[in-house]
């Protein structure tokens, strides 16, 4: 099984932890309070939205290059060691803080409408960043970018914060 949809299906759990060649898996829109992804190396995209998740471990699914994880209830998230990360979609959820300074190869961090109080950008590479959003983090007083490749850093409290990059 390298590729796995299972989305729209009020699935409660879901454990692919024995799927270790499993590349991509969509499974938004469901009910999921529990996603096991452990073990799975091979895994690039996983799409999880729309469901009831509290916690997200993704520390083993070192190749993960797409993460979208929109509308739960995540309050942490860690993805220091998915360092091939190049999209982070993780809006609408509780997170109070974001280090994305191990993800050299982002270009794309949508973190809006969370709880974000600190974000942290500074990975070196800020010029790959060609889409940066954090809108609607009404506590967000601190972001932490890389300087030397940073332009400009608009921030506009509870409308849009983006990131212009040369």
């Amino acid at each position: 099984l390298t590729k796995l949809w299972c989305s729209d299906n009020q699935l409660t759990s879901l454990d692919v932890s024995n799927n270790t060649a499993l590349t991509y898996l969509q499974c938004g829109a469901n009910q999921l309070t529990s996603l096991d992804v452990s073990g799975v190396t091979a895994l690039t995209e996983l799409w999880c939205g729309s469901n009831q998740l509290t916690f997200l471990d993704v520390s083993g699914a070192t190749a993960l290059e797409v993460l979208g994880c929109t509308n739960n209830q995540l309050t942490s998230l860690d993805v220091s060691n998915n360092t091939a990360l190049i999209h982070l979609i993780c809006t609408e959820n509780l997170l109070t803080s974001l280090d994305v300074s191990n993800n050299t190869a982002l270009d794309n961090l949508l973190c809006g409408e969370n709880q974000l109080t600190c974000l942290n950008v500074k990975n070196g590479f800020n010029q790959n960043m060609w889409l940066f959003n954090a809108r609607s983090n009404p506590n967000l007083t601190c972001i932490e970018r890389s300087e030397e490749h940073t332009s400009e850093l608009q921030s506009r409290r509870n409308l849009v914060c983006r990131l212009l990059l040369e």
